[in-house]
């Protein structure tokens, strides 16, 4: 069976579809065959991203690795339960097909609660939550108490994975391995950085995800998307410099792919 990672939030902006490009990426230079579904249906930035990928590669002559990916649509059923048996049929589809020929499938999640970003939660063996290091970010994850900054209890988030944890659990699947993880950590914004970071610890003990570094806010990673290259690959093409910062940020997406601790994956970059 295919190894499934989810990129999942109810918040857009946070950072999702450019870490899946990311991990997509250090995925097939680990020589792992990669299977990719966009469910934000609309705004298709995971999609995107590839397109702009894949013309890069034809016009400048490279050999950019692409992923396998498949196109879902919402059912136009009359009825409810029509739509959502539907919709539950293609996304099994889906899985199918794409577990024939890959070892990963990454599923890139919208900022929104949809049938199909449930479904997605629910298959996930990974599951990597992107958040900029912000309470309002925080706050999709638990609610706090605005004068101790203690956490109350979990929020709208937190619950659709918890119900997405007893489905596993209903299917007797291995529990997921749920990682919160902290982008765009700005370095003059200490004090709320640090009470971002204690409530997230606390709230890790109790409802059991683990916390990894991601992303600083770097303009290249904000420039990456219109070409669709990565900083992997930076020997690649010309279109990208070897600067210190570029380099650094490089490292970023190592030490992430490293403390994802996924089955059978070198740091091959």
């Amino acid at each position: 069976m295919a190894y499934v990672i989810v990129l999942g939030n109810e918040k857009g902006g946070s950072g999702k579809s450019t870490t899946a490009m990311h991990l997509c990426a250090a995925l097939m230079a680990a020589g792992k065959a990669v299977g990719a579904i966009d469910l934000d249906l609309r705004q298709q930035s995971f999609f995107r991203y590839l397109e702009n990928r894949a013309a890069t590669a034809a016009k400048d002559g490279n050999d950019l690795s692409m992923p396998r990916q498949f196109q879902l649509r919402l059912s136009d059923a009359d009825s409810v339960e029509a739509a959502q048996a539907e919709e539950e049929t293609r996304f099994a589809q889906a899985l199918t097909t794409l577990d024939n020929s890959c070892e990963f499938i990454l599923i890139d999640c919208p900022g929104s609660d949809t049938r199909y970003a449930r479904m997605a939660h629910s298959v996930a063996d990974t599951l990597i939550t992107p958040m900029n290091d912000s309470l309002v970010d925080f706050d999709l994850l638990a609610r706090m108490d605005a004068t101790t900054g203690k956490v109350l209890g979990p929020s709208v988030y937190s619950e659709l994975v918890w119900e997405a944890r007893q489905l596993r659990a209903k299917a007797g699947l291995k529990p997921v391995d749920w990682v919160v993880l902290r982008n765009r950590m700005a370095h003059n914004q200490a004090l709320n950085r640090r009470k971002v970071g204690k409530a997230l610890e606390d709230l890790s003990k109790r409802i059991g995800f683990r916390i990894v570094p991601g992303f600083s806010e770097r303009v290249i990673f904000r420039e990456l998307f219109l070409s669709g290259l990565t900083l992997l690959d930076l020997r690649k093409t010309n279109r990208l410099s070897l600067s210190l910062s570029n380099i650094a940020a490089r490292q970023e997406v190592r030490e992430l792919v490293k403390s994802l601790k996924l089955p059978d994956v070198p740091i091959a970059f």
